[in-house]
This record gives structure tokens, sequence and C-alpha cells, in this order.
């Protein structure tokens, strides 16, 4: 039912089966999400496939074999929405930590967010 959810779980259940890649079927919303992950170096890369309409997410493992990424977890549901004003946007493990947030500029995590002094639906946090 919920595709963005259905994205993040695909992320962490290849992250747990340590994956190289995964692939998630194609939406705007889920690429801008994707494109916060790679600025914040939480994937390494990923790549769209026009004609199948899939998006192809490479994994970011540590030297030691570890996922980057120690919990990916879905914030606001279909069921409940959360919104936060920009004094609300949480700190994620004291700033180590993303939130992703769609605002009115865009997809953006949540130091841009605070940079530009927005507020808005948090889809996200990872760390």
């Amino acid at each position: 039912m919920d595709p963005i959810a259905d994205m993040l779980t695909i992320i962490r259940n290849g992250c747990r089966a340590q994956r190289n890649e995964v692939t998630v079927p194609y939406s705007r919303l889920k690429t801008e999400i994707l494109r916060v992950l790679l600025e914040d170096g939480f994937i390494n890369n990923f790549t769209l496939d026009a004609k199948k309409r899939k998006i192809t997410i490479m994994l970011k493992y540590a030297k030691n074999g570890e996922s980057v990424i120690r919990n990916l977890e879905r914030m606001s549901k279909s069921s409940r929405r959360l919104y936060v004003s920009k004094h609300e946007i949480p700190y994620i493990l004291g700033g180590l930590g993303t939130a992703i947030l769609t605002t009115s500029q865009g997809v953006l995590s949540d130091q841009e967010a605070r940079r530009k002094k927005v507020g808005g639906e948090l889809i996200c946090c990872v760390y």
C-alpha cells in the first residue's frame, strides 16, 4: 500500500543480506529520497532504467563489511501523517543521522531544511 515504505524495506533487507545492489520500482519521489541518501553518503549510487521503470540502488558497506545504514525508519505513514515546522525538525543521533523531509522546496535532508528555514512532512530517518 505504501511504496515509500516498500522501498525502505527493500533497502533494509538488502543491507541485512549484504547485497551489493537492490532494485525498486521507479517513482520521482523515490528518486529524490535516494538523491538525499546519496548526498549524505548512505548509498554508493543509483541508476534509473527508463524502459523497465526500475531504480537500481548500489548499497554502501564499511571496510569491515557492515552496512553504512544501521537503521532506516519510515516516520510519516499514510494512516498518520507527521508534519514538522522548521523549529521541530529532529536531530537524529545528535546530528549523525539524517531526517528526510518533503517541503515546499522539494525533498531535503534535515540540515538543508534547517538552512533554508522550511518545515514539511517528515518522511524517514536514517542512521
